[in-house]
């Protein structure tokens, strides 16, 4: 039994909008890293039952890859409410991957989506045009 859920291009959308706190590991079944990374994750993800733990098999979801730029695996992502508020390519050790979902669980999501706004209007009023 896996408490990871396997997201594609169909989920993906509903899984992350539906919940708050989504952990989002980028893999391939050929990649050495990413079958060490393996049981760590499934490890914080037996520690954590409340948050959701994706995995997204680059080989068979390349556009969900590519929608996030993802050019070397493992990569691990963290959205809150929508927000992708950690990204890392490298398989981390447990104790970093613990240390990383109790500094997410601790932000202030609504200063996150402040500095988020500040930034994209930052970015619209340098050069926004043609774009």
């Amino acid at each position: 039994m896996t408490s990871t859920v396997e997201l594609t291009k169909e989920n993906f959308d509903q899984t992350v909008t539906d919940n708050e706190f989504v952990l989002i590991d980028f893999w391939a079944e050929w990649c050495g890293p990413c079958k060490q990374f393996g049981p760590v994750y499934e490890k914080a993800a037996e520690a954590n039952p409340d948050l959701v733990f994706g995995k997204v098999d680059t080989e068979a979801q390349p556009e969900l890859a590519q929608a996030f730029g993802i050019q070397s695996i493992p990569t691990l992502m963290i959205v809150r409410d929508q927000v992708a508020v950690f990204a890392q390519p490298g398989a981390l050790p447990e104790a970093a991957l613990t240390d990383v979902i109790g500094q997410a669980r601790k932000l202030d999501m609504d200063e996150v989506r402040k500095a988020v706004a500040e930034q994209q209007a930052q970015a619209g009023q340098n050069g926004g045009e043609g774009q």
